[in-house]
């Protein structure tokens, strides 16, 4: 095991095993074998992080924000002077090619430590006086001890997408990664030692979702839980934390649309932009438009450009700096994605290009690679187009008008993002007001504000993150009404 990289729970400042001192192995996606190992933590584990952070809160509470927002700062220092390392070690774990790890993962990560430690600076109060003698003020005070859980996807980017308003807020937080991808959450741990943070105000908990996951949820010390992942998984925790009137942002899963008008700008960046939305992160994204809508006058011509695109994509090894995708992140989930194609095949889809796995030599020969896939030939309602896939795979769907284009968009159960291509303003407008979605790209997609709320309707989530909303979130307002003599 001398090889194998061995992770730590991070509890009251602490680098502690788990107490059942069981592990699970972690593997990297590129070579299907293990390199890592993280805590099979137990309920027990939970429990103790929960206890360190509860005894840390108040202490917490009242340190000023400025050293708060000095502490954050320190972390995203220590984030960027390790980049690279990290960035390495977040593709190793995920599959992703390093060089997007380097130039997405890692920097927006720096970028959410910065962005709250800043933001809790400028936050504003509320003040109301609705006569000379009475005046209301609203104090936003932070609720205790939350729970952060995270995807596999974007391991460290979400993670402190989380974690950073948390803490700003005067929150202690216990926040679990996912298992399958959790070496760029511990080395953040390790980091946050080395940056001063007080024992018991971050503290991180590895293991499995029904066991770490379930107790974070129903632990009766837990005020609030922030999560992203599957729909399934949050509905899960929606009911187990409403019996506890637990406040919840529940950010889950997508079947975006990306809609493509006749008047589009075909440059060749809009082009890149168009393809890179359905495949960037092997498509891994919960973002990405797996349903590429086009309307039917521009339908033949932009289907043989984007083809050319996406043929052109090299799938490789992630280390290697020419990959422009890298392997799937499990076993389980390249299954997935390759029976999904299948059944696809089944409902009568064409298959345009790609559709199977990718075999490469060398150290890679044995990794979770797949080709970018481009289906059509399928209606909207196909389990196809309805389902999330979560992998490289992008359904053609062609739409004769502006209302067609809307009501196909709009019929799905998920409703977290869309982009549209358009020159017309007034139908850019037009359009992204009817679409049923948290958020709307024109002419663009992936493009952040971190001051803007995040985050879908209908079965794609439940609250906002993001700028004020995330501060909001972990926060309860109290208002102060005085009378004056």
């Amino acid at each position: 095991m001398n090889d194998v990289l061995t992770l730590a729970n991070l509890v009251d400042g602490r680098l502690l095993p788990g107490r059942s001192s069981a592990y699970l192995d972690v593997h990297e996606p590129a070579t299907g074998s293990a390199f890592a190992r993280c805590p099979d933590s137990s309920s027990d584990d939970v429990d103790a992080a929960v206890l360190a952070a509860r005894r840390a809160h108040p202490a917490w509470a009242e340190t000023t924000v400025d050293a708060r927002a000095r502490l954050l700062n320190r972390l995203a220092d220590l984030v960027e002077r390790d980049l690279q390392e990290i960035a390495e070690l977040e593709s190793r774990d995920s599959g992703k090619p390093v060089a997007l790890a380097r130039m997405l993962d890692i920097p927006r990560a720096i970028a959410n430590l910065r962005f709250f430690s800043a933001a809790i600076t400028q936050w504003a109060s509320e003040s109301h006086s609705s006569d000379p003698r009475t005046l209301n003020y609203t104090l936003r005070q932070p609720i205790g001890v939350v729970g952060c859980i995270s995807p596999w996807n974007l391991p460290l980017y979400l993670f402190t997408w989380k974690i950073a308003p948390a803490l700003a807020a005067g929150n202690t937080v216990v926040a679990k990664p996912s298992e399958i991808t959790p070496c760029t959450a511990a080395r953040l741990g390790e980091l946050s030692i080395e940056a001063g943070f007080p024992p018991g105000v971050l503290n991180i908990v590895h293991g499995r979702g029904p066991v770490v996951g379930q107790r974070l949820v129903e632990h009766p010390q837990v005020k609030a839980i922030s999560f992203t992942g599957s729909t399934q998984t949050g509905a899960a925790i929606a009911t187990a934390a409403a019996p506890a009137f637990k406040k919840l942002s529940l950010e889950m899963g997508g079947k975006n649309p990306a809609i493509v008008f006749g008047d589009f700008d075909c440059s060749d960046g809009n082009l890149d932009t168009i393809v890179r939305s359905g495949f960037a992160n092997q498509g891994e994204i919960c973002l990405c438009g797996s349903r590429l809508l086009v309307q039917r006058s521009v339908y033949d011509d932009f289907r043989e450009c984007y083809l050319d695109r996406v043929r052109a994509l090299r799938v490789g090894d992630p280390q290697n700096p020419h990959s422009d995708l890298g392997a799937l992140v499990s076993r389980a989930h390249f299954d997935k994605v390759v029976g999904c194609i299948e059944r696809a095949r089944a409902d009568g889809a064409r298959v345009l290009c790609g559709g199977e796995p990718v075999r490469l030599d060398g150290r890679c020969a044995d990794g979770w690679f797949l080709a970018p896939t481009v289906l059509e030939g399928l209606p909207n309602e196909a389990p196809t187009n309805q389902q999330e896939i979560f992998g490289p795979v992008v359904s053609l769907i062609p739409f004769e008008d502006e209302d067609e284009a809307i009501a196909i968009a709009n019929a799905t159960e998920y409703g977290l993002a869309a982009s549209l291509w358009t020159t017309n303003l007034d139908r850019a407008h037009r359009v992204a007001s009817r679409l049923e979605t948290g958020i709307v790209w024109i002419n663009c997609w992936l493009e952040r504000d971190l001051r803007t709320p995040f985050g879908g309707v209908k079965h794609s989530g439940v609250g906002r993150e993001g700028g004020v909303d995330a501060l909001r979130f972990f926060t309860e307002p109290k208002n102060v009404c005085i009378r004056l003599s």
